[in-house]
């Protein structure tokens, strides 16, 4: 009689460490998730400082462009606010001091494109863009960079597609660089 409550209590102390050992593993999971989270934020979740620190990992030795997020891409729900950030570094050689840079946003798609794909034409597309749709006068000093973002506002009733936008910067009036990024719109 003894080994059988003997055998009943091993049972049971073996049950409440597996459970114990399961809720330690379901927590921090949970951990993990949350942190997984946190780490992709939207571009008008960042302060400007984290943007900054975003962009400054992105570029590569001899990029003059940088596009956050690293994959080029940015889901925005309808009625929402969010959009990209990008950073331009003046790397022009033999210049001291400070360039002036300036840098438009134009959709990459041609009408045609946009129309089979979305419904709807370039200025459709560009009237989502509430800040950052182009800037002139940016002095950015030699070897330093600037971050800007790019912020679209989509309305509902807004085709759910994914259209391709291209950013064009200009070192005072020559073309210096050029990138894009995917703007896929999602339902609210």
């Amino acid at each position: 009689m003894t080994n059988k409550k003997r055998g009943a209590m091993e049972m049971s102390m073996g049950t409440i460490v597996t459970i114990v050992l399961s809720i330690s593993l379901l927590v921090v999971g949970i951990f993990f998730i949350s942190q997984i989270g946190k780490v992709s934020k939207g571009v008008i979740d960042l302060t400007e400082e984290q943007l900054r620190d975003q962009i400054n990992k992105l570029f590569s030795e001899e990029s003059k462009l940088a596009v956050y997020p690293g994959t080029r891409f940015v889901e925005i729900k309808q009625e929402t606010t969010d959009g990209a950030g990008f950073g331009i570094r003046n790397l022009l050689t033999g210049q001291a001091g400070t360039k002036t840079f300036s840098y438009e946003v134009v959709v990459a798609d041609s009408d045609a494109d946009l129309n089979t794909k979305c419904g709807i034409n370039k200025q459709i597309a560009l009237g989502w863009i509430v800040t950052g749709k182009s800037e002139t006068s940016i002095p950015i000093a030699s070897g330093d960079y600037s971050v800007q973002k790019v912020l679209f506002e989509i309305p509902v009733g807004s085709p759910l597609c994914t259209i391709r936008y291209r950013v064009n910067v200009k070192a005072d009036t020559s073309a210096y660089a050029t990138d894009f990024f995917d703007v896929k719109i999602k339902a609210k």
